[in-house]
């Protein structure tokens, strides 16, 4: 007998495994294919011409063991006999051939017919679910079967013998196909593959599914196609995009205490999360720190736009600009909805229709879905947040409106803290700047500018200080400091120092003694503080005086860097001083440096921020060579600070900087001519005559009478009280004279008014009633007293 043979290149099929067998009447086999052969391992010439019954395992039942083939069973299970004696169990069919006696049987092992039996039911099952879709695909990727109708997933149907191009949009069904390949190349399992699909069927719609694939094998292995299982994912997955734009909002949003910059956060988080264009207005009032103002209903809003963000690229010039002021607005019915809480949906293409004149500032082209909530915070309406959707087909939903709402509603908080700092910090910078100085002064002993920068560009702010101090006979007092800390309290401190440092300094003391009694101030300071924060309390002081009749500079340091002086040939020297203990350290006396400087040199006096990103041996090296640069002759004072403080490598410094740089003068030396007189009552004449004949020499005879009583006074006192020799020098400046009077004596003068019928005690009443202050100071041996009136046009 003949096997059955099969063709090369034949596609596998599931009757491959059936064996068959034809039977006479009788039951002898008269044919025996080849894959009965393999079931039992018994060739065709083995079994031909021999009864069936010999290969059954068990005796066949009595009464139908004599039967002819067709009176006996048509069909059932029977266990057969293999060659090496196992029992083969098969589900067998007896089929009779017409027209002749004989019968065909088809015979297959329990297992195979179990298999597809099982697969049959699980296929009807799986094309019998409404909410998973099924692909049976072949080879090629075409679609043999599928439950996919467009009531399964609000789609389009896949009918058989289509492709997933047929109903996807060609990125997506490339994508889609590629993955299938995969699988059906590499026999790996695809599992929760998520896959977008959008279908120009069906535009303006747009699902995730969640695909899972399995090759499909024949019996023997080969690949007949692929099955694919898809399941409706779009409500997850937005659930997940929410889920994700909550966390990179909370994250993003209140990371600056810039109201600008947490706007702009607000914008670039919606898009393109959300919308294709997102506009952030504010009050302008929260721009300066303050509350807005409570205006209900439309009109003039005094908001102004803050923040733009666009999917797309630069922000459409058409419409309304960063910064623009929004126009007076009409009562629409979405302006009351706006002063309310949470999100509203707008209809573009309503609003315009009503009032074009919007269109042209507000309404994006080609926008056909909007959305817009207001930004509330403790019971404060700060402004506004519109969303619009133009390249997105999709109009926005509830869900999206509540989404938007809850994120308005934190970000309305960080722009309320962002909002309150601004105030803060206003203020505080607003104190710090009523406390400093002008920035410039012009004296006959100096010309000067004075610069601060604060720490990180402008967002803290601390002690440092700077201060010029005319001093009488036309000197001036160079001060900078920097008190411990940031914030107000240091602010606070550097205001107290500033105005002691200026209180001691009308006493004319020396630098050293300016600084041990400032050093006693701190020290109080540092007591009256909580004692968990008296290590905050102290600060540097560089305290100078400069005359520009001697031209001599003293100074004197308390714990402060030295400062750099720039002499006129354009070479640099930092100063070398003996810098004494920081302010409040006490123990410790200061030393004074004193140094002759020449007219146009340039000193300064500084703190440590800005030499603060080196080391300080470094920092001070590299001032100094920047100082060298700058410093050209004839360049002004202010561009030379600006260069220092805003060319440097550090945008943002970590600690303040303040810088006082000072131009010196020199006094010439017939603008302060000296006499000196003996202890005798008659040289008060001389005195007097002196002075006058200067006077007229310097074509200020209209000062004559009022010198003359100044110097007739303080001489004649000094010779009354203290003894000789007198010293006379007078000082004069193109706007003030200055009259001195110099003697042996450390007393202090009093002024007193005298009574009616005393003989004496007017002198000094006199001298401080017609001159525009007078004073004392103490040299090494004796004491000055000098007396200004100012130098009127003749």
């Amino acid at each position: 007998m003949k096997g059955s043979t099969q063709r090369v290149g034949t596609r596998p099929s599931s009757l491959d495994g059936i064996a068959t067998a034809v039977l006479d009447a009788r039951g002898t086999v008269l044919c025996w294919s080849r894959e009965a052969a393999e079931l039992l391992d018994r060739t065709a010439g083995e079994v031909c011409g021999h009864p069936v019954l010999r290969l059954l395992a068990e005796a066949p039942e009595p009464e139908w063991r004599d039967q002819p083939v067709g009176a006996g069973v048509a069909a059932g299970r029977a266990l057969l006999r293999h060659r090496r004696g196992d029992a083969v169990e098969v589900v067998f069919r007896v089929l009779p051939l017409e027209a002749r006696a004989e019968f065909l049987v088809l015979a297959a092992p329990v297992g195979l017919v179990s298999d597809g039996e099982q697969g049959a039911a699980l296929l009807r099952a799986l094309l019998a679910q409404d909410r998973i879709g099924i692909g049976i695909h072949d080879t090629d990727l075409t679609v043999v079967r599928t439950n996919i109708t467009p009531e399964l997933f609000g789609g389009p149907a896949l009918p058989p013998g289509g492709r997933l191009a047929d109903v996807m949009s060609p990125q997506d069904a490339e994508a889609a196909e590629a993955a299938l390949r995969r699988v059906l190349a590499t026999g790996v399992p695809l599992v929760g593959h998520e896959q977008r699909m959008r279908s120009p069927q069906v535009p303006g719609r747009q699902w995730s599914f969640s695909l899972s694939a399995v090759r499909l094998e024949d019996a023997h292995g080969h690949p007949m196609g692929v099955a694919a299982l898809v399941t409706d994912a779009t409500a997850q997955q937005r659930a997940r995009d929410y889920l994700q734009l909550r966390h990179e909002a909370s994250a993003r949003i209140g990371a600056s205490l810039d109201v600008t910059r947490t706007a702009q956060d607000l914008a670039d988080v919606l898009v393109p999360a959300l919308g294709d264009l997102a506009t952030v207005d504010l009050a302008e009032a929260v721009l300066e720190g303050d509350e807005p103002m409570k205006i209900p209903g439309a009109g003039q809003l005094h908001l102004r736009r803050a923040a733009v963000a666009s999917a797309a690229g630069p922000w459409p010039a058409a419409l309304l600009q960063v910064g623009a002021a929004i126009p007076r607005m009409p009562d629409m019915p979405v302006m009351r909805h706006l002063q309310r809480d949470g999100a509203v949906i707008i209809d573009p293409t309503a609003a315009a229709g009503r009032y074009p004149e919007l269109l042209r500032q507000f309404f994006p082209e080609h926008a056909h879905s909007a959305l817009a909530a207001s930004l509330f915070a403790r019971g404060l309406r700060l402004g506004g947040v519109v969303l619009w959707r133009t390249d997105r087909p999709e109009a926005f939903d509830e869900q999206d409106a509540d989404l938007l709402a809850e994120i308005a509603s934190r970000a309305a908080l960080s722009v309320d803290n962002a909002r309150r700092y601004t105030r803060e910090h206003r203020a505080a910078v607003a104190l710090q700047q009523r406390l400093l100085p002008r920035a410039t002064t012009d004296t006959p002993a100096a010309q000067t500018v004075g610069a601060y920068r604060p720490a990180g560009g402008g967002a803290e702010i601390s002690g440092d200080w700077f201060d010029v101090i005319p001093l009488p006979s036309l000197r001036t007092a160079l001060v900078v400091g920097d008190v411990i800390g940031h914030g107000l309290h240091a602010t606070a401190t550097m205001g107290r120092l500033r105005t002691a440092v200026q209180t001691l300094a009308d006493l004319e003391l020396g630098p050293e003694e300016l600084l041990a009694h400032l050093d006693d101030l701190v020290a109080r300071l540092a007591a009256e503080t909580d004692p968990g924060h008296r290590d905050t309390v102290g600060a540097t002081c560089l305290y100078a005086v400069y005359d520009p009749i001697t031209r001599h500079c003293t100074l004197a340091s308390a714990g402060h860097p030295p400062p750099v002086l720039v002499r006129p040939d354009g070479i640099t020297q930092l100063i070398d001083i003996s810098p004494g203990p920081p302010l409040g350290a006490g123990g410790l006396p200061f030393e004074t440096t004193t140094l002759t400087l020449d007219p146009d040199s340039v000193l300064a006096l500084y703190t440590d921020g800005l030499i603060h990103r080196h080391d300080p041996d470094v920092g001070l090296r590299h001032l100094a060579d920047r100082l060298a640069a700058h410093c050209r002759p004839g360049r002004a004072l202010d561009e030379i600070g600006s260069a220092l403080l805003f060319d440097a490598p550090d945008p943002a410094p970590r600690d303040d900087i303040a810088l006082l740089l000072a131009r010196t003068r020199a006094l010439p030396p017939d603008a302060t001519p000296a006499w000196e007189f003996p202890a005798d009552p008659a040289v008060v004449a001389h005195a007097r005559e002196a002075a006058t004949r200067q006077l007229a020499a310097w074509g200020l005879d209209q000062a004559a009478f009022t010198t003359e009583l100044v110097v007739s006074e303080l001489v004649t006192n000094a010779i009354r009280y203290a003894g000789g020799p007198i010293g006379l020098r007078l000082i004069r400046d193109t706007t003030v004279l200055v009259c001195e009077v110099t003697d042996s004596s450390n007393t202090q003068p009093r002024l007193r008014r005298a009574r009616t019928t005393d003989e004496g005690g007017r002198g000094l009443f006199l001298v401080a009633q017609l001159t525009a202050r007078w004073g004392s100071r103490y040299g090494p041996s004796g004491k000055t007293i000098w007396a200004e009136q100012p130098i009127l046009p003749a």
